[in-house]
């Protein structure tokens, strides 16, 4: 069992990193959002919202992209639990997307 010291140190490790990939994927028109990490168990919830929502390749960047940067960068993290936002409409996801978007939805 960790300390309530070195949780709080994991969970801060875990802000900073999400803090390096959030801008690449704000480029886009979407964001991260970190729903929940247990530092005692290193299960991590990220949803991903904005243009995310829309665009095809959004599992891709969260299976290849944000769980290997976490998983490989803070050892604690077991496992990354994704979801995509989906209060937005079509319409108003592909509004957000800009740079490399692709929308999951033919027009």
């Amino acid at each position: 069992m960790i300390s309530s010291q070195d949780a709080q140190a994991r969970l801060d490790e875990l802000n900073d990193l999400m803090d390096l990939m959030r801008p690449s994927v704000q480029m886009d028109g979407g964001d991260l959002e970190l729903v929940s990490a247990d530092p005692y168990s290193g299960v991590v919830e990220i949803k991903m919202v904005g243009a995310c929502s829309s665009c095809a390749i959004s599992s891709v960047t969260l299976n290849d992209g944000v769980t290997r940067l976490l998983t490989e960068r803070l050892a604690w993290v077991t496992q990354v639990i994704g979801s995509l936002d989906d209060s937005l409409t079509q319409e108003e996801s592909s509004l957000l997307g800009q740079g490399g978007y692709v929308p999951k939805y033919s027009v």
